[in-house]
């Protein structure tokens, strides 16, 4: 397997990113192929402790920035190292690793590795790490859409999370201001008539978003917008709270007694809420799997991205969406 990592892209690239790589390479199977400046890789690479065996590196020196204009990707920048690493995605690659500019990553796949035929538009659908964990779904990619859109995600992302969730019959939500049946825009109205007809989902109604942490469902779709401030909350509620109990545990001796009875229990909540335990966020609806690694990924984020990676390829994901996106075409033109 060909896993294919934009080596420059993310707010920590390319130390963290080369370093992930590498780790990754010891732990995994996948040959990866690293794209970006060549001399700079290797720099990084050395005393990394990488199986230099399986990482292979295409050099270029073209970067695409987070300020970039998204279609920069397949204009002025084909050959950044985000533009080539899609193409060569395209062109044989089995799967491809990013962290860097989300609008840029989103158009480069849509135009380069094109959605699968009967998807109208790809989304990011990211993992939200409470005891029940949530596939959220879009996070940014698409802020103004349908309620065709909706329902694609809803089904999509029930894919996602029976074949590499192992989640048996996946319920879906979906995201309002209230839970009766006729509440939100036209859109949420539409998409919760079409879900709730729909036989391909199991769908479970409208969630609010205090329901999120424990929400009643394992897929809960929106739009990109609402989707984004959502995962932002959750990531700063989980900073903040971590942040609030360690200033409560480090008040007296008593308190810092406290925490080492405690110490293993805090500490598996925190790994939890780790995003760098669940690597990135795959973009669904693609012809080829393409994931979205968070912007600020270490080295650890980058090699669970990698293994993100492996698994988005071995339990035939896309395949079966396109299964699903064909019976659906057949069911319409019947």
């Amino acid at each position: 397997m060909d896993i294919i990592i934009d080596a420059m892209g993310g707010d920590n690239a390319p130390k963290e990113i080369v370093e992930g790589a590498a780790l990754a390479s010891q732990k995994f199977k996948s040959k990866l192929i690293l794209v970006g400046n060549k001399p700079v890789i290797e720099k990084h690479l050395r005393g990394s402790g990488a199986d230099t065996r399986i990482v292979d590196i295409v050099h270029t020196e073209e970067v695409i920035t987070m300020e970039d204009d998204p279609l920069s990707v397949v204009r002025a920048k084909k050959e950044s190292s985000m533009g080539i690493g899609l193409r060569m995605l395209k062109e044989g690659g089995d799967a491809f690793v990013s962290a860097g500019n989300t609008g840029a990553l989103h158009a480069g796949s849509s135009l380069i590795i094109r959605p699968i035929k009967g998807v109208q538009r790809s989304g990011i659908a990211t993992i939200l790490p409470f005891s029940r964990p949530v596939l959220l779904m879009d996070c940014g990619a698409n802020v103004n859409v349908t309620a065709d859109y909706l329902v694609q995600w809803a089904l999509m992302g029930s894919i996602y999370m029976k074949n590499v969730q192992g989640v048996k019959n996946p319920e879906i939500g979906l995201l309002n201001n209230g839970t009766e049946e006729h509440k939100g825009t036209q859109i949420q109205i539409d998409a919760y008539r079409k879900l709730k007809e729909s036989e391909f989902v199991k769908f479970v109604g409208n969630v609010e978003g205090k329901e999120i942490p424990n929400a009643p469902c394992d897929v809960l779709v929106t739009d990109g917008f609402t989707g984004n401030v959502t995962l932002k909350l959750v990531e700063g509620m989980a900073k903040f709270m971590f942040g609030t109990l360690k200033d409560i545990f480090t008040q007296n001796m008593m308190t810092k007694m406290s925490y080492l009875v405690m110490k293993e229990q805090l500490r598996g909540l925190k790994h939890s809420f780790d995003a760098a335990e669940y690597g990135g966020a795959p973009l669904l609806g693609l012809q080829k799997p393409v994931i979205k690694a968070h912007g600020s990924s270490d080295a650890k984020a980058i090699c669970n991205a990698v293994r993100q990676a492996e698994a988005f390829v071995k339990t035939g994901v896309i395949d079966q969406i396109t299964a699903v996106m064909q019976e659906q075409k057949k069911q319409v033109e019947q």
